[in-house]
């Protein structure tokens, strides 16, 4: 019922919002969501708009046309080269925007596929390479840039990754295997709910990685689009096809919610959006149970594993200011308790000595009397 509502009388808010001095990257924005979201933050006033795509010839068609539609200047829209399914790729992207930008305001991961047939990049199943790997190895490469950002222009810069509804539409057996992405890449695991397993993969690393950034002044959330008409099925599973048939919102109301998700604020952080509002409640029974929470945990520590592999020290530095507050407070509370324990026992001495003249004297006391 809740999809079914959703879909047929929920009614996304046309995007007003002003991005006036903001650089915005978007990926996979050649065709579909990305592509009506480029074109909202286009005509929204972005100083600088980057169409982050794999094939440049369709990025450069989209960039002709957000532009026509928009009648914004040439040099504002550019078209860079992105492969999420190769880390030389990501590593290039990361590279050129730390030479060329000099503010990143929103990263919208946007791009991703579902696929209908087993195959592999980088030694992963593809599917999971492009929507999970891929889409978070580039967040953590752009997270330096991110946080540089929001020092020196005192904003929140988001990063923003499309999910799906769909999370919820998997069992997702291979929770049960010993090592979960090893599992994802063997063909025997691969099936109709690979996309499904992806978007589930995609909630769990974001929900994992969100309190390890809080305090760094970036704001990560996540959102449902719901089900849109895009291209992103066509090498999918049929059953996407006859839903969206029947459900789907045009591509324009669904790239409503991006741009719903690059300006919402603190309050969205680490949380899911769904209809264009921060909505936990939208997130998958297994999500919020403790077996999610502690999957998650699983899948973060062997995503950190895999990236660190391809680039050491990739996941340093997560620890954000507000838990290297809370590291020195629990220092600072082991002092305060350590001298609290040594005045009293001062004074426990103190008291023992005047009724025990002989007894036997610790010795301790408070550091720095």
């Amino acid at each position: 019922m809740g999809l079914l509502y959703s879909q047929l009388f929920v009614r996304l808010p046309y995007p007003t919002h002003d991005f006036t001095n903001q650089t915005i990257i978007v990926t996979g924005s050649n065709t579909g969501l990305g592509r009506e979201a480029a074109r909202h933050f286009a005509r929204l006033n972005c100083a600088k708009l980057i169409l982050a795509v794999r094939n440049t010839a369709a990025g450069e068609v989209a960039r002709k046309d957000i532009l026509s539609t928009t009648k914004r200047s040439q040099d504002v829209v550019e078209v860079w080269p992105l492969d999420l399914s190769s880390y030389e790729s990501i590593r290039a992207f990361a590279e050129k925007a730390k030479r060329e930008l000099k503010r990143v305001d929103v990263l919208m991961e946007n791009a991703g596929v579902a696929l209908s047939k087993f195959d592999l990049s980088e030694g992963h199943e593809r599917t999971v390479m492009v929507n999970v790997i891929g889409t978070f190895y580039l967040a953590l490469l752009m997270l330096p840039q991110l946080k540089a950002s929001a020092q020196q222009f005192n904003n929140a810069p988001r990063i923003t990754i499309v999910s799906s509804e769909v999370h919820g539409f998997t069992k997702f057996e291979v929770r049960k295997e010993r090592g979960i992405f090893a599992a994802l890449d063997k063909k025997e695991f691969f099936g109709g709910d690979r996309y499904p397993e992806s978007k589930l993969l995609e909630v769990l690393v974001m929900r994992e990685l969100a309190p390890k950034l809080e305090g760094s002044g970036v704001v990560l959330n996540m959102l449902n689009p719901g089900l849109c008409h895009s291209e992103l099925s066509r090498d999918g599973p049929w059953f996407l096809e006859v839903m969206k048939f029947f459900l789907a919102r045009s591509t324009e109301v669904g790239s409503r919610t991006l741009v719903a998700a690059a300006v919402a604020g603190e309050e969205s952080h680490g949380r899911y959006m769904s209809d264009a509002k921060v909505d936990d409640r939208a997130l998958s029974a297994f999500v919020r149970s403790e077996e999610g929470r502690e999957t998650a945990r699983r899948v973060w520590a062997e995503l950190v594993g895999i990236l660190e592999k391809v680039d050491e020290g990739v996941t340093k530095g997560l620890a954000s200011a507000k838990l290297a507050i809370s590291s020195i407070d629990r220092a600072l509370a082991r002092v305060l308790r350590s001298d609290f324990q040594v005045m009293f026992v001062a004074a426990a001495e103190e008291t023992v000595a005047r009724y025990r003249p002989g007894a036997v004297r610790v010795g301790l006391r408070p550091r720095g009397l």
